[in-house]
């Protein structure tokens, strides 16, 4: 049997695959739907509100989004994602490819989400900061910005070591580790179909919420209420299985000035 690594950044190849969306993604829609549903109450956007969707997928939480009388722009690294998501385009949803290290729009959206931890796959901080910049310079002043991201402490006290799945034809093989600075996961996948082994591996930066406070805090950007769980929970740093930051772009002294003159 051949066993095949694939050698570019994990997440540039892993995003793209079918078999990254059968694992992950036939996930509980109602969930995610649910989640959507609470955030906008939570967040009350204005009709028309623009909205960024930063590594967006295949467009899943932005349709969702789009859905509620806003207007929403998704982007993401994968072409293949983008291609995919593209076909629920309308006026008031868009998608583009684009790397989140890079700028994008400048002071234009009112709110900016990153889902699912989307974040923290970079090999270097000067990487994570430059992703955070982006998010920022996006946003209008006092714009927010929402961050789901595990839970540190929770994902390492309920890390499971090894896991099989099986969808369809196709066997996952998954194992899992952390260390000081990143949660590892291997995937060894044997589809039927295929006389090949495929392997991919993930890594995710162990960021605390002190961590993201200060990226943020360089940024402009500042904290202003934490949730635990996709229902809204309080955040409890050793029993919350996520990290959900709700923050707010500062507005600059100067704009103040003008706007109370």
């Amino acid at each position: 049997i051949l066993l095949m690594t694939l050698t570019k950044s994990w997440f540039e190849d892993w995003f793209s695959s079918p078999y990254y969306h059968q694992l992950y993604l036939k996930r509980n829609k109602k969930e995610a739907a649910d989640f959507i549903d609470k955030l906008i109450a939570y967040l009350e956007p204005t009709p028309g509100a623009y909205m960024l969707d930063v590594a967006c997928g295949r467009g899943r939480h932005s349709i969702q989004l789009a859905s509620k009388g806003v207007d929403v722009s998704g982007i993401d690294l994968s072409e293949n994602n983008v291609l995919d998501a593209k076909k629920s385009e309308n006026d008031h949803l868009h998608f583009f490819k684009h790397d989140m290290r890079l700028p994008f729009w400048i002071n234009y959206f009112d709110y900016a989400f990153n889902f699912f931890t989307s974040f923290g796959y970079f090999d270097t901080q000067r990487e994570n900061n430059n992703a955070i910049r982006t998010i920022a310079q996006s946003l209008k002043p006092n714009g927010t910005l929402v961050i789901d991201y595990l839970n540190v402490h929770y994902a390492e006290n309920h890390l499971k070591p090894q896991s099989s799945i099986k969808i369809n034809t196709v066997d996952y093989h998954i194992t899992r580790w952390h260390d000081e600075r990143f949660f590892y996961k291997r995937i060894v996948i044997d589809d039927k179909k295929s006389e090949a082994f495929l392997q991919y591996h993930e890594k995710v930066a162990k960021f605390s919420l002190g961590d993201f406070m200060e990226m943020l805090s360089f940024q402009q950007m500042q904290v202003q209420e934490v949730f635990g769980d996709y229902a809204f929970s309080p955040y409890n740093v050793n029993t919350s299985p996520r990290m959900i930051l709700i923050a707010r772009k500062r507005i600059q002294n100067a704009v103040k000035k003008v706007n109370e003159q």
